[in-house]
């Protein structure tokens, strides 16, 4: 029996007769600094002792709202994290289903001096509230990243790592409302961009501009500027309604025009109670309405038809990248190895492939 063996071939048979791989050619086993790889891979000794030194790294990720649902994917994203680390990850936040900064720093000041942490990440959601925070972290030798929200003003800023989306990323959005007018043939009408901007969240102000923005944008690219009216507030952080009762402020934005043909709305508070109006008054799959995040709202409401599309922040890496940052910090040295989670646009032809593995 003539038996001829090349390639690929070869080599496994080999490994089968001997137990013994070939060695691939331009493997490398060797750093040009001469240790090995497998050496350098390992954890260093003292990295399960840092800080607290009790064998064991201890990391808190406090979030300002674990009460609608968002920040589960997040938690589920630290939780991955300190599995294959070998890192306790204490899973805290506000209560609250609407934002609540006043609460996560409660939290926050309640466990920065607690002996068994040994770093913690936290969302800074509300600008100027958390140096106080960063600055007793340093003091007690106590590493900080922040995840999702953004000040750009924290205390050494450039020092501390950041996973998230930058608010630019609404634009996808945008864009995609106004195609959605296109297709739909559309010519004329009001566009609204509801927001809070007393709730201090510089993130959704800016994620309403960005929206704001590239909607006059392709408006004007396509000719059809002049035939919308886009109200997102004097300022374009928003058009004023009430966080309080987002959906009736919703209504009566739409009610008050009586031409609202798109909508926009920047985070999820907004968007479920966008969604909601849109029911009520009768536009569903009618209004070109988009938003933010993928609740379970959200998803319920693409299928619905109430809302056009929903941008999602890839929320699992906004928990799983910061304990892996501040494991790298502790085990590496690096720092300040910042994350743009950027944004998918789910509509109602790709909801259902969403949240399978709790990502989103």
């Amino acid at each position: 029996m003539d038996i001829t063996l090349k390639g690929a071939a070869l080599a496994a048979f080999t490994v089968a007769l001997t137990g013994t791989a070939l060695a691939q050619s331009g493997s490398v086993d060797q750093a040009v600094g001469g240790y090995s790889f497998s050496e350098a891979a390992e954890e260093a000794e003292d990295t399960k002792d840092f800080h607290s030194n009790d064998g064991v790294l201890t990391f808190a990720i406090v979030t300002h709202t674990a009460g609608n649902g968002f920040f589960d994917p997040v938690y589920v994203g630290a939780t991955v994290a300190g599995n294959m680390i070998g890192a306790n990850v204490l899973l805290l936040g506000s209560e609250s289903p609407t934002d609540d900064p006043a609460r996560e720093i409660e939290i926050l000041n309640q466990i920065i001096n607690d002996p068994t942490i040994d770093g913690i990440i936290m969302t800074t959601p509300q600008v100027g509230a958390y140096d106080d925070i960063v600055r007793t972290a340093q003091q007690n030798g106590i590493p900080v990243a922040t995840t999702n929200s953004y000040d750009p003003n924290l205390l050494d800023r450039n020092s501390i790592s950041h996973t998230g989306q930058d608010a630019s990323a609404a634009a996808i959005a945008g864009e995609a409302l106004v195609q959605c007018l296109i297709d739909r043939g559309v010519e004329s009408g009001s566009i609204i961009l509801p927001n809070d901007t007393a709730m201090g969240n510089i993130e959704v102000n800016n994620r309403v501009t960005a929206a704001f923005n590239a909607i006059v944008a392709k408006l004007q690219e396509n000719g059809m500027l002049e035939n919308f009216q886009i109200d997102a507030g004097p300022e374009n952080v928003g058009v004023s309604a009430d966080m309080n009762d987002p959906a009736n402020s919703i209504i009566s934005l739409i009610e008050s025009r009586g031409d609202v043909v798109g909508a926009f709305a920047g985070n999820n508070v907004f968007t479920p109670a966008l969604a909601s109006a849109v029911e009520q008054t009768g536009n569903t799959d009618t209004m070109c309405a988009y938003g933010f995040d993928l609740g379970p709202a959200q998803q319920d409401a693409l299928r619905a038809g109430n809302l056009t599309g929903a941008l999602g922040q890839q929320p699992f890496l906004q928990g799983f990248w910061p304990v892996m940052q501040l494991y790298l910090q502790i085990d590496r040295g690096i720092s300040a190895a910042n994350l743009d989670t950027r944004a998918q646009l789910v509509t109602q032809e790709n909801v259902g492939e969403i949240g399978a593995r709790f990502e989103n």
